[in-house]
């Protein structure tokens, strides 16, 4: 492993480990808002419990979240100088409002988590609410950045040089919307999905059902709507990647021949070599109309694409196909859901429905983990699109390889830490609550 694979590898674990702390503290502080306004509203002690034990939760991912955030931005300087000294000056003001946005959540969160009958109750409750936005808004400023290495926007690049910078229009660059609602949804889905399969389990194994199922309603209600909206933003994300990356678009589908009525190619294996793919299902015209609108439109393959500037073919193909295929099976299960909730109310009964979610626990952040891999591998070879080759960007210094071991271990080290401590905040959830046991139908 050369120092360039390494300091990519090193990149990729610290953003693999680090999305999911970050999905998660930006969506559980609504989940915890939403049961604490129903425990002002009615008084109902369970709702109280509820948001006690998922303010643990999110204290704990604040916490790891900071941490692997905090190693991020280290390693954007050690690991990638050539690119910092350029892009720094250009997009360095979502990543200062950024540290603006974390500060204040990490006030209130201190407000939130101490402010137990010392607070206004209403007040109390609205700096949950503030760490849930600025936690959101967090994100989207982080995505932001992410968006300008896609598209970048606000300077000039004359003889080598960066001139006429213009902060504002790099951090609104043409990517920005398309990336910051795609990923914002998709955290919703899929810390929706994880907790509510969480509590499925519980009430499954009949453990104190009240509290999990009432918990389980809150988070199934986010997991649910964010699923169903997912594709109409994956739409919005396609369309825009088809105008300004047509390379990444080609090696999402395995496009290799550019071709009018352009054909959906579901699943399937790419032969790269020789520029086709093998056991795939085709949808004649469907890759047009979702790239442009008309079944009939052009779409740019790899032969117009200079064979030095193509992604990494397998591996977008293969993270898109499980991006797409376990958002599919996640909007699926919600509109079962609703169904459920509308129409078939029976099926409440039925343990079946809960064992779905349950299931389903996992699949929302392996969809997040495949979308950056879509973003980041797909936009290979460039890390500053069409202006910056990753390659030109790393640093010159040895021994990056020992430093990717170093971080893979503390990596896995909190991973440990942060699964035993969710367990033992699962486990205790008995002695926030009575050992009653309801029926299951309980959705």
């Amino acid at each position: 492993m050369d120092n360039f694979f390494a300091a990519r590898s090193q990149m990729a674990l610290s953003l693999g480990f680090h999305i999911i702390f970050a999905c998660i503290g930006m969506v559980m502080p609504f989940f915890m808002a939403v049961a604490h306004y129903i425990w002002l509203k009615t008084g109902n002690e369970v709702y109280r419990d509820i948001t006690k034990a998922w303010s643990k939760g999110v204290a704990i991912f604040f916490a790891t979240g900071a941490v692997s955030g905090t190693v991020l931005s280290f390693e954007l300087g050690l690991l990638w100088p050539k690119f910092m000294e350029h892009a720094g000056p250009i997009f360095g003001m979502p990543f200062s409002l950024e540290g603006t946005a974390f500060f204040i959540e990490a006030i209130a969160l201190g407000f939130f988590l101490y402010g137990w009958n010392r607070f206004n109750r209403w007040f109390h409750w609205f700096t949950g609410v503030v760490v849930g936005v600025s936690g959101l808004v967090s994100g989207i400023l982080v995505v932001a950045a992410n968006a300008w290495m896609n598209s970048p926007a606000g300077f000039d690049y004359v003889n080598g040089q960066y001139l006429n910078i213009d902060p504002i229009k790099a951090m609104f660059n043409e990517a920005w919307f398309s990336q910051a609602l795609h990923m914002s949804i998709a955290a919703f889905a899929s810390t929706g999905f994880a907790v509510a399969g969480i509590h499925a389990l519980m009430i499954l194994r009949k453990s104190h059902v009240t509290f999990h199922k009432r918990a389980f309603r809150i988070s199934a209600v986010f997991a649910t709507v964010a699923a169903l909206l997912q594709p109409l933003s994956g739409d919005i994300s396609a369309k825009d990647v088809a105008k300004r990356q047509p390379a990444k678009l080609a090696a999402m589908e395995a496009h290799f021949k550019t071709e009018e009525k352009a054909a959906l190619i579901l699943g399937g294996i790419p032969d790269e070599k020789e520029k086709k793919v093998n056991y795939a299902i085709e949808i004649p015209g469907a890759l047009s109309f979702l790239a442009h609108g008309n079944f009939h439109a052009e779409v740019t393959g790899l032969d117009r694409i200079p064979e030095e500037n193509h992604p990494p073919v397998a591996v977008t193909h293969y993270a898109f196909q499980v991006m797409v295929g376990l958002g599919t099976i996640m909007m699926l299960i919600s509109v079962l859901y609703y169904i459920t909730i509308w129409k078939k109310k029976s099926w409440l009964e039925k343990r079946w429905l809960l064992k779905l979610f349950v299931i389903a626990t996992p699949m929302g952040f392996i969809a997040v983990e495949a979308g950056w891999t879509v973003t980041e591998v797909g936009r290979q070879p460039w890390i500053i699109y069409g202006v910056m080759r990753t390659v030109n960007a790393v640093t010159p210094m040895p021994g990056i390889l020992y430093s990717f071991y170093i971080f893979t271990a503390v990596y896995i080290s909190l991973s440990c830490i942060v699964a035993f401590l969710l367990y033992r905040q699962i486990s205790m959830v008995g002695k926030l609550y009575d050992h009653s046991v309801e029926p299951i139908n309980a959705i």
